[in-house]
């Protein structure tokens, strides 16, 4: 049975945040990270350092060349933003996407957030057709 959300990380910058995300991940309980190009490369030792013990996920990670690959077999996800943007879509509060996908999830089906680099976060073309999560 499908029961949590996947945690996509589009072009992460730093091994550090990648681990950091990871040790979040695991308090919350959630395993399936997904990377899209990290800059510096995989599997990454500061990515290890950081996760405080979260080692499951960072050794789980998987690797993928771009977003469309990463989210192929999920049937929604939520983009992440902390500005407006200027497209139509459907916008959600994190407590609200949480109820969302619990309904979803609830159906068996496969649910992911997505979080852009650390610099500039999502470009259009990663974030166009999806639920945006604002943050």
């Amino acid at each position: 049975m499908i029961d949590k959300p996947v945690i996509i990380l589009v072009v992460p910058q730093m091994g550090e945040n990648i681990g950091m995300v990871a040790r979040a991940m695991l308090n919350c309980g959630l395993t399936e990270l997904r990377l899209v190009n990290p800059r510096d490369g995989w599997p990454s030792q500061p990515a290890i350092d950081t996760s405080a013990g979260a080692v499951e996920v960072i050794e789980g990670a998987t690797v993928y060349e771009t977003t469309e690959e990463a989210v192929a077999d999920l049937k929604y996800i939520y983009a992440t933003t902390g500005r407006p943007r200027d497209m139509v879509a459907h916008v959600v509060t994190p407590k609200g996407a949480a109820k969302e996908m619990r309904g979803k999830i609830s159906q068996s089906l496969r649910c992911g957030v997505l979080f852009g680099g650390e610099r500039s976060g999502l470009n259009n073309d990663d974030a166009v057709s999806y639920t945006h999560l604002t943050l």
